[in-house]
């Protein structure tokens, strides 16, 4: 089973888009089953009750909060209820819910899973891979997030960090939620950072990372942006600070944890 998870705050623009992508992708192309878990993150617009009217359609379950906690709780909430959901060979991958990851990328990041990978990130810096739609001070700034995560946070074969459209083991997930608990997402309230941090904390477990093409399709995007560069930047810093120090920070604190491979 694929489980695909979902952050959703005011996408009710996108969801039209989406949804017959990802069902087509799985009835006609991979055939593979699946199911959409979707976190309404406190959204202002028809997003939930959209949300209501597809799932007499389509295999999906709804997560809903009542205010807007944030990607950080968001995804907290996801994955927690994914682990519960799912058998321990199962496959989760997290999309970006405004229609600029491509359904068609996802077989490429089950096959790196099945070659053994516990992370696949699907990535815009491998052959194949790219962009489009993305200029200006956001292209520069993605370049940046990139190179700062790689210098501090450094990944064996890993390009690409700032992406959210990834695939896991269902087993290693629930393997961090065992070992870190509500601290698996520690940094919960600041802008995106929890991307970064997962990856991390995954590391510091010992999980295999790989990657697979995919093409951001930036362009393609309808609903507003909610990432706050400023606050994002103040998480990765933080990030840094938390890893690394006082008294060898996490990579101290969680050096004597059971490994995934030991």
């Amino acid at each position: 089973m694929i489980y695909i998870l979902l952050p959703a705050y005011n996408e009710e623009v996108s969801f039209e888009l989406m949804f017959p992508k990802i069902d087509s992708f799985f009835k006609d192309v991979a055939k593979i089953d699946y199911h959409m878990i979707v976190c309404n993150d406190g959204s202002t617009d028809t997003s939930l009750a959209l949300l209501e009217e597809y799932k007499k359609t389509l295999p999906i379950t709804i997560l809903n909060h009542r205010i807007n906690r944030g990607l950080g709780e968001t995804i907290r909430d996801l994955f927690e209820l994914a682990a519960q959901m799912s058998n321990d060979d199962d496959i989760f991958i997290r999309m970006d819910c405004d229609d600029t990851h491509e359904p068609q990328y996802i077989q490429g990041m089950i096959d790196k899973i099945h070659e053994g990978n516990d992370v696949v990130v699907a990535s815009r810096f491998v052959p194949g891979g790219g962009q489009e739609g993305l200029v200006g001070f956001r292209k520069f700034l993605s370049m940046m997030a990139n190179r700062f995560m790689k210098f501090f946070f450094p990944i064996k074969g890993l390009r690409e960090y700032s992406s959210g459209f990834r695939a896991y083991r269902a087993d290693v997930i629930k393997t961090a939620i065992k070992v870190y608990g509500n601290n698996f997402i520690q940094l919960k309230g600041i802008g995106f950072t929890c991307t970064l941090e997962k990856m991390v904390k995954l590391k510091h477990l010992g999980a295999k990372f790989g990657e697979s093409p995919f093409v951001l399709k930036y362009d393609q995007k309808i609903s507003e942006s909610k990432m706050v560069a400023s606050i994002t930047t103040l998480g990765y810093m933080i990030l840094v600070i938390l890893n690394y120090w006082p008294f060898g920070g996490w990579r101290s604190q969680y050096k004597n944890i059971k490994k995934l491979h030991s």
